[in-house]
């Protein structure tokens, strides 16, 4: 019995390695350190007992996810969503898409990490093991049976800390990367100001509609803090799970309209200064635009 463990082990080992290769390669990403955490940190931990319900990269949203045919772990190591509340259309989303947000940080070890919308924390997990225990991850979740659960999953990692809330307030200071893994419309200036110089913030900015329920469309943005401003580009587009906080009803609309308007490529920078609005914003709101 022991034996079979031993060889269940190492193939599920190998099953992770070409997983992470893939992700790698599939969504071109540079860092060695998130590959390797994509290889080790066991997704299946992070999801629940199997089996999954799972909904593919190319998936028709309209139609339901499929259940895998067992509770065999070597399920979950696909470029899949996998649903963690259906009845709110929760997913532990694809891990080419958030690795693809997480190679934007450029993460490092004993940096300072914040996790906006952590879940169950897998993706928590994953950037812990970047940033090491001479780093700090924070991660914060709303809800408190995810919240729950993400401090169970994330107990063993010491640097890794979960506390349930919305993230408007008591922000950690001096942060070398943040991961907003909600949409919103607009940023929240003290997710800004806790950014230290250079420091990175992934920003879905999304707008929804009653059809579309807790789901927002939209683009995402690499926002980087410089001295006197802050930079920004598009990483990718996106469909997630709106923030409780940071929406606003105009702003929503505003987006909207913005994404009609595309030009999404023009995006070069964040404005936090008071202006008028001119042909070179983008989305101008009333404490930051973004602008080419």
């Amino acid at each position: 019995m022991a034996g079979a463990t031993s060889i269940e082990t190492i193939e599920l080992d190998h099953v992770r390695r070409f997983y992470a290769e893939e992700i790698r390669v599939a969504w071109n990403l540079h860092s060695d350190s998130l590959t390797e955490a994509f290889a080790s940190v066991p997704r299946e931990q992070y999801l629940g007992p199997g089996p999954w319900l799972i909904r593919g990269a190319d998936a028709d949203l309209s139609s339901p996810p499929r259940a895998t045919p067992n509770a065999d772990p070597r399920h979950v190591y696909h470029n899949v969503s996998i649903v963690i509340d259906g009845s709110r259309q929760l997913f532990n989303g694809q891990p080419g898409t958030l690795g693809l947000w997480i190679d934007a940080l450029q993460l490092k070890p004993g940096e300072r990490v914040l996790h906006l919308g952590c879940a169950t924390g897998y993706y928590t997990a994953i950037m812990a093991q970047m940033v090491g225990p001479a780093g700090r991850i924070r991660a914060i979740e709303i809800d408190p049976e995810l919240a729950r659960r993400a401090r169970e999953n994330l107990s063993e990692i010491a640097w890794a800390e979960v506390r349930e809330g919305d993230g408007s307030c008591g922000l950690p200071e001096e942060l070398d990367a943040v991961l907003i893994n909600a949409g919103v419309t607009h940023p929240l200036s003290n997710w800004l100001d806790a950014l230290r110089l250079g420091g990175r913030m992934i920003l879905p900015i999304t707008f929804s509609t009653d059809q579309m329920q807790n789901i927002g469309k939209g683009g995402v943005f690499l926002i980087t803090r410089q001295q006197d401003d802050y930079t920004a580009r598009l990483i990718s587009m996106v469909a997630i799970y709106s923030c409780a906080v940071a929406r606003d009803a105009a702003m929503n609309e505003r987006v909207r309209a913005t994404l009609v308007k595309g030009n999404w490529f023009s995006v070069r920078r964040l404005r936090r200064d008071a202006h008028d609005p001119s042909p070179a914003c983008w989305l101008h709101g009333s404490d930051f635009c973004l602008t080419a």
